[in-house]
């Protein structure tokens, strides 16, 4: 009698991508609560406790989305986001911070922010703000994506790339 041979079904799951925080808080407590809150949402955090520390971070590696606070040690804030904004236009930024006079939050928001959270704060809130936007910019830069690639008889064709 021949013995029937099973096949193996593979399963593939689809790996998410696992997005980069740069946190740049310096109330040591708060940072590192915040830090453990995001990576067991699956993000992948890097925590700076001064400003000018973050700028050396955000300029030596790749980031998705920027949580900075504005009275830190050597570099506030709002000094930092403008730096960031000089190298990158377009990461998304949150400023975390107990300054809630209308002028700092308008300054925030001149400065490139896309939200800006007074202390205290809700960090699920928070968590779902960052998911939402991250999210929005998937979706845009995989219509970007889709608007540069073109199928020309057999070939695929990708105009921003420039490879057929």
């Amino acid at each position: 009698k021949k013995k029937k041979k099973k096949k193996k079904k593979i399963l593939i799951m689809k790996q998410e991508k696992k997005y980069k925080i740069l946190l740049c808080e310096d109330d040591t407590n708060l940072g590192i609560v915040l830090k453990d809150f995001l990576e067991n949402h699956g993000y992948e955090v890097t925590l700076e406790r001064d400003g000018r520390l973050g700028l050396v971070v955000f300029q030596r590696e790749k980031f998705d989305l920027c949580l900075f606070d504005v009275m830190m040690p050597n570099l506030d804030g709002f000094e930092l986001a403008k730096a960031v904004r000089e190298h990158d236009l377009e990461i998304p930024l949150f400023f975390i911070t107990a300054k809630e006079m209308k002028e700092d939050i308008k300054k925030g928001y001149n400065l490139g922010a896309d939200d800006y959270i007074t202390k205290p704060f809700d960090p699920e809130l928070l968590e779902l703000k960052i998911k939402a936007i991250l999210k929005r910019l998937e979706e845009e830069h995989n219509t970007i994506t889709e608007n540069f690639e073109f199928k020309i008889g057999i070939f695929n064709y990708n105009a921003r790339l420039r490879i057929l």
